[in-house]
């Protein structure tokens, strides 16, 4: 779901820019040294899962992880994504580094909703049926949100783009029903096998 450069208008590159160094600064300021390697591990997972895409136009469609990442890490999300895609941006050319703050924005802002929806059912003795559908909708929310926030980047960017930003959200429907597996699956996994990886709960 990257967004290439050259596309985009300056000012949607500036509020992107902007929305993410807010959500970076708060992720930071949440960031404790025992979280350190929750956090990398997850970025590697983000990283790993982002490259396997298909290109469509300035764009592309891949698994992100992004719902997930939201419900371990919340705000934490906001700069390991931002790591994983500027990594992306360096080594493989995916994206760029002036779409860097726009595509880390429409990534992690629905992390961070996912986190707030599913917070309210994570539970050291389990979370219940309901738990598992929030989880489930959270994942693949998430990806339909990003797909969301793409569009309407491009479209607010010129001109002939809103057709190719009709295609993306469409085409990561498939991918949103994969991730919501993911989701409710590792989520239900951890907390029956590790809790303590997704709680005590944090808040900012």
């Amino acid at each position: 779901m990257h967004i290439s450069e050259g596309i985009l208008s300056p000012e949607i590159l500036l509020a992107g820019a902007a929305g993410t160094a807010i959500g970076i600064s708060i992720g930071l300021r949440s960031l404790e040294n025992k979280d350190i390697p929750k956090v990398a591990l997850l970025t590697s997972a983000f990283f790993v899962a982002s490259l396997i895409h298909v290109p469509i136009g300035p764009s592309s469609s891949h698994l992100v992880l992004n719902g997930l990442m939201g419900i371990i890490l919340g705000w934490e999300a906001f700069p390991a994504i931002f790591v994983g895609l500027a990594l992306q941006a360096v080594l493989f050319q995916f994206g760029g580094l002036t779409t860097l703050g726009i595509n880390t924005f429409n990534m992690a802002a629905p992390a961070i909703i996912s986190y707030y929806i599913t917070r309210p059912f994570l539970r050291r003795e389990g979370m219940g049926a309901v738990g598992l559908l929030a989880c489930a909708a959270a994942g693949g929310g998430s990806i339909m949100l990003s797909a969301l926030l793409v569009t309407l980047s491009l479209a607010m960017s010129g001109e002939g783009l809103e057709a190719i930003g009709r295609l993306i959200f469409v085409v990561h429907i498939p991918v949103a029903i994969i991730e919501a597996l993911i989701a409710a699956f590792t989520v239900n996994f951890l907390l029956r096998l590790r809790p303590d990886i997704i709680i005590p709960e944090k808040t900012v």
